[in-house]
């Protein structure tokens, strides 16, 4: 016999979709290739997280500790959350980060987690009900988001670092491609936090914090797969920039524009003649490729786009292309918005729109029927 319908009902929903993402994440095959590893790595922890969150689930569906014993129950889902927090931002970060897990955080991530685990027992267990009990218990609670802010704060870090590599580095908007785990990011710290919180919830409230993570682990379940798409591309991209910018971290450039060196002159004039030349249009323009045709150190180049245009490399580059794809609009109007974005070279017609109207305020179609662009606001 169901005694709490609506909170059965909700495990029911929720337990059967936890075991599938979990179990995918960790046998799912990838491509054949030696670069999808950390890849594959990265979705084992991530579905290993998911599995312990299903076993979670699965004592509160069976066994219904949340209505045998309270404090139980609380103590299971303090624990299970801790640990879970560490593999979430732990599967994340290695995406960006291979070499992230070392034995050494291993070994001190799971020491926090079972001193954790030990003092919310004694909380829970050990004391009486009563305002000391509370107390522990206000003391674990802030442990616990403070522990989760933390690994979330690495996270957006590492996140950060990576676009900003990309886009002092790439032509094509690479950075778009890890862009879900920022959004992934700020919408774990607020489910953690407020699973947290749902944990504390009057019983007949429960069911809210249990049919709250069903979205956020589609969401998760889909950008993964989704991701796998674009991998190879990025990891590649790390491969080929990493050493640069870790090679590069300790030069030190001018950063006034009075005390440039004399070889920017030099590369001004040689940037001169390549934009005259339309080279911006080659597809996948990287930094390296443009210091090669330029003969120039990649350091001094991308300090020299930075401060004469005051934008990253994908910046300038998209700038210099828009200005292109203005000039084909006005001058071939026999061609497509979508021909005028690939001949331009940008990534996908879709990518050139949304630019175009971040900077016009208007759609690339309606700009040319205006001329000159002059009534688009």
């Amino acid at each position: 016999m169901i005694t709490h319908p609506v909170y059965s009902y909700s495990l029911c929903i929720a337990l059967p979709l936890m075991l599938f993402f979990g179990f995918y994440f960790i046998f799912a095959p990838v491509p054949d290739k030696a670069i999808f590893g950390n890849y594959l790595r990265s979705r084992r922890i991530m579905g290993t997280a998911l599995l312990l969150l299903a076993a979670n689930y699965a004592v509160h569906f069976f066994v219904e500790i949340r209505f045998r014993n309270v404090n139980a129950a609380i103590l299971m889902n303090l624990s299970t959350y801790f640990l879970c927090y560490w593999l979430f931002s732990s599967a994340l970060t290695t995406l960006l980060d291979r070499f992230y897990i070392t034995r050494r955080r291993f070994v001190v991530h799971v020491c926090q987690w079972l001193l954790f685990t030990a003092l919310s027992g004694v909380v829970l267990l050990g004391l009486p009900d009563g305002l000391i009990q509370k107390a522990g218990l206000l003391v674990m609670g802030v442990w616990l988001v403070a522990y989760g802010l933390v690994l979330a704060r690495r996270l957006i870090l590492a996140y950060r670092r990576a676009v900003r590599l990309f886009d002092d580095t790439r032509s094509d908007d690479v950075g778009a491609y890890i862009r879900w785990m920022s959004v992934f990011t700020y919408w774990a710290v607020i489910f953690g936090v407020g699973c947290g919180l749902l944990t504390f919830l009057p019983d007949e409230y429960i069911y809210i914090w249990i049919l709250s993570s069903v979205p956020f682990y589609i969401f998760l379940y889909y950008s993964y797969m989704n991701y796998l798409l674009f991998y190879e591309q990025v990891e590649r991209a790390f491969e080929s920039e990493m050493p640069l910018e870790d090679k590069n971290m300790g030069e030190a450039l001018p950063e006034e524009e009075h005390e440039l060196p004399s070889c920017y002159v030099e590369i001004g004039e040689k940037l001169s003649a390549w934009i005259e030349s339309d080279g911006y249009l080659t597809l996948g323009l990287t930094l390296k490729e443009l210091a090669e045709i330029s003969k120039t150190n990649r350091t001094y180049l991308s300090a020299y786009i930075k401060q004469t245009y005051q934008l990253s490399f994908r910046e300038w580059i998209a700038s210099l292309r828009l200005e292109y794809a203005k000039r084909m609009l006005l001058q071939n109007p026999e061609l497509t918005v979508a021909e005028i974005a690939e001949k331009s070279g940008f990534q996908s017609a879709s990518h050139f729109i949304r630019l175009f109207k971040e900077n016009e305020n208007c759609s690339p179609a309606r700009w040319r029927k205006n001329e000159s662009g002059q009534n688009c606001l």
